[in-house]
């Protein structure tokens, strides 16, 4: 598959600039895949995901997962509500196998529910092949269920690709690690928001060189193919400790007030 600047899937880093690029140029499509809402089962969160898809309409975006901690969003009001707005929304799914975070695009619920560890995703492809796409989100982070090295390495045949994770600044930044290893194994690097907050989301992308009545099928071709451009600006120091207070205190409290409340 050809593409304009194919290597920008592979190369591109956090916040890169690209000269006499336009992403208004017909053919690109901004895409997000790795969000979360009100209706995870994990979270507690303040948006729901209709909420969400009207904020991607007026954000420009053209195609969206949303993916709920083991839980396959499949509410038909929500994906007639996508289609009302013009978005592509893809069913998707965050799991925690073997205590790694792995994202699976385009599954059903009764699938999600077979994927109990890293190996049920090696019959899954099989089963699958280019209809359903999987990544490794914020693979380097110690904290959380991030996959570290020596497991994207054992398990690198699994993905498509490798996550730019949003949460990095100019001096803090694990994506570096990312960069290498879909260096190395050759893979695409994906940019997305994973989205808690709705103020937040917006900033952290991916653009993928497809036609506007793409398929998933050929988005994923086209990511697979390298015709991507991840877009993941560093955070300023502000927006760091915002999120840091969010991630370990406020979030936290909602917790448990939410479990005191039951």
């Amino acid at each position: 598959m050809d593409c304009l600047g194919a290597e920008w899937g592979h190369m591109a880093a956090p916040g890169n600039s690209f000269p006499n690029f336009d992403p208004k140029l017909p053919g690109w499509l901004k895409i997000d895949f790795h969000l979360h809402s009100r209706e995870d089962p994990k979270d507690d969160l303040e948006h729901s995901a209709i909420e969400l898809l009207h904020r991607a309409r007026a954000l420009g975006f053209n195609a969206l997962a949303i993916t709920l901690h083991n839980k396959v969003l499949n509410d038909p009001a929500v994906f007639e509500t996508a289609r009302e707005l013009g978005l592509l929304l893809i069913p998707a799914v965050e799991l925690r196998l073997e205590g790694a975070d792995v994202v699976v695009v385009n599954l059903t619920p009764e699938e999600a529910r077979g994927l109990r560890k890293l190996s049920d995703l090696v019959e899954f492809r099989q089963r699958r092949g280019r209809s359903a796409f999987i990544f490794a989100p914020h693979p380097f982070y110690k904290l959380g269920g991030s996959m570290g090295g020596r497991q994207l390495s054992e398990h690198i045949d699994l993905f498509d690709a490798i996550e730019i994770c949003h949460f990095h600044t100019s001096w803090f930044d694990p994506n570096r690690n990312a960069i290498r290893a879909a260096e190395r194994f050759q893979k695409p690097l994906i940019a997305t928001s994973d989205t808690h907050r709705l103020a937040y989301f917006g900033d952290h992308y991916s653009l993928v060189q497809a036609p506007p009545d793409a398929t998933p099928e050929m988005i994923f071709d086209a990511i697979r193919a390298g015709c991507i451009r991840p877009v993941s600006p560093a955070l300023t120091n502000a927006q760091f400790v915002n999120h840091l207070w969010w991630v370990f205190v406020e979030h936290r409290l909602g917790w448990l007030w939410k479990g005191r409340a039951k």
